[in-house]
C-alpha cells in the first residue's frame, strides 16, 4: 500500500500548503518543494492519474462481477488529481517553483490545456443533479464529473500563475502554449462562454469556492476570481514582447482576438485597470493588417510523460484493470477499518494544528505580528 500512503503525504502537503498560504508563511514549503526537486514528480503524478481516470477508471465501471465492499478505495485515487492540482495552485505563484519544474513544465501546459478544452467545451454548468438512487458506479461517476469541473478552474489558475513568468520560461513552452494550443483563442471562448456562470429560474448563479451560489442583482457586474484568472493571463500572454514576436496573429487569430473587444466596458476596467493596455493593443491590432504566415525552422522540444505512459501501457489497460480489482479495490474488511482510521489521522484536528506553521512573530519586540515586511517579505512586525 506504497501508493496509499504516498497520496496521504500529499494530503497534509496539500493541507500544510493551504495553512501556510493563509498565514503567509508559505517560504518554507516552496523552499523544500524546489531544493529536492518534489515539482517534477508532483506533475508526473498528476499527469498519471489523469491517465488513469481516461483509460481505467472507465472499464472498472463497466465490469458487471465488480461488487466491491466500498468504493472509498476507487474515490481515494480520484480525490488524487484534486490534492496535487490544488497543492501546484497553492505553490505556483511563485518564480522558483514555476522554474523548479525545468522540462516538465511542457507537460503541465498541456495539461492545463486539456482541462481547459473541457472547460470550454461544456454545456451543462457544472451543477451535479442527483437521482433518487445511484448505484456505485453511478455515484462515482457523478463525483468524478463534479471533480473534474472543479480541477478545470484550479488548472485556469495554475495557467495564470505560468504565464506571469513569461519571461524566464524556456522558449519551447512559450510556443506550446502560442502557437501548438493558441492559448489565447482558448481563453477567448472562456471569457465568451464563462462555465462557471449560469441562469437558473431566471436568477445568475456563479461558481465560487467551490459551490454554486446565487449573485444579488448589484453584484452582476462584479468580477469573480476565475474572471480575473482569464483575464490576467490574457494580459500575459498578449502584451509581454516576447510572445508578440512568437505568436502568429494571422486573420483567424485577430478576429477571435477582437471578440475581447466587446466585454471591455467601463465597470470591468475600473475593477482591473491594467486592461486598459489590452483595450489600446486591441485597438491598434483591428487597424493593423493581418501578419502573413510565419515560414521560420522550429525545433520545439516536446513533453514525455503522458507519451511515455501511454506507449509503456498500450494494449495492458484491461489488464491492469482486472490487476487492481483484485490488489488494490477489493480490500478486506480490516484492511478498510485500517485505512479508515488513518484518514481519520490524516484529517484529525491535531494534524492541521501540528501541521499549521507558527503564527508570525516581530523581529523587534518578539510579539505576534500583522504586517510582513513588503521589500524582503521574509521579516514581520506589530506596527509599520
Amino acid at each position: 500500500r506504497r501508493w496509499l500512503r504516498q497520496h496521504e503525504c500529499v494530503e497534509k502537503l496539500n493541507m500544510h500548503a493551504i495553512l501556510s498560504a493563509s498565514t503567509g508563511q508559505e517560504q518554507l514549503l516552496t523552499e523544500l518543494l524546489v531544493t529536492y526537486t518534489k515539482i517534477p514528480v508532483l506533475i508526473g503524478e498528476l499527469i498519471s492519474v489523469e491517465i488513469w481516470k481516461h483509460k481505467i477508471f472507465p472499464v472498472l465501471c463497466q465490469l458487471e462481477d465488480f461488487k466491491p465492499r466500498s468504493t472509498f478505495p476507487i474515490y481515494v485515487v480520484l480525490h488524487h488529481e484534486a490534492s496535487i492540482i490544488n497543492l501546484l495552485e497553492t505553490v505556483f505563484f511563485y518564480k522558483e517553483i514555476c522554474e523548479s519544474a525545468e522540462d516538465s513544465i511542457l507537460d503541465l501546459i498541456d495539461y492545463c490545456h486539456r482541462k481547459l478544452t473541457l472547460l470550454a467545451a461544456r454545456t451543462a454548468n457544472g451543477q451535479t443533479v442527483t437521482s433518487a438512487v445511484l448505484v456505485p458506479p453511478q455515484e462515482l461517476q457523478k463525483q468524478a464529473e463534479t471533480m473534474e469541473f472543479e480541477i478545470s478552474l484550479k488548472a485556469l489558475s495554475v495557467l495564470r500563475f505560468i504565464t506571469d513568468q513569461v519571461e524566464s520560461l524556456p522558449l519551447s513552452a512559450l510556443t506550446r502554449m502560442l502557437n501548438t494550443h493558441n492559448l489565447p483563442c482558448l481563453l477567448v471562448e472562456l471569457v465568451e462562454h464563462c462555465p462557471w456562470s449560469c441562469c437558473e429560474a431566471g436568477k445568475l448563479k456563479k461558481f465560487e469556492n467551490g459551490t454554486w451560489h446565487v449573485v444579488p442583482p448589484e453584484d452582476q457586474v462584479k468580477m469573480t476570481k476565475l474572471d480575473g484568472q482569464v483575464w490576467l493571463a490574457l494580459l500575459n500572454l498578449l502584451l509581454s514582447p516576447e510572445c508578440q514576436r512568437k505568436y502568429h496573429f494571422d486573420g483567424f487569430n485577430k478576429s477571435q482576438l477582437l471578440k475581447l473587444r466587446a466585454f471591455l466596458t467601463d465597470v470591468l476596467i475600473d475593477q482591473l485597470p491594467n486592461l486598459v493596455e489590452m483595450q489600446r493593443f486591441l485597438s491598434h491590432l483591428a487597424v493593423t493588417e493581418p501578419a502573413p504566415p510565419k515560414k521560420d525552422l522550429v525545433l520545439e522540444q516536446v513533453p514525455v510523460i503522458w507519451d511515455h505512459i501511454l506507449k509503456k501501457n498500450a494494449g495492458k489497460w484491461e489488464a491492469i484493470t482486472k490487476h487492481q480489482v483484485k490488489h488494490v479495490f477489493s480490500p478486506t474488511e480490516e484492511e478498510l477499518t485500517l485505512q479508515a482510521r488513518r484518514w481519520a489521522q490524516t484529517y484529525s484536528l491535531d494534524m492541521m494544528e501540528a501541521l499549521a506553521p507558527d503564527k508570525p512573530r516581530c523581529r523587534v519586540c518578539g510579539t505576534e505580528a500583522a504586517k510582513r515586511c513588503s521589500r524582503c517579505r521574509n521579516e514581520w512586525y506589530c506596527t509599520r
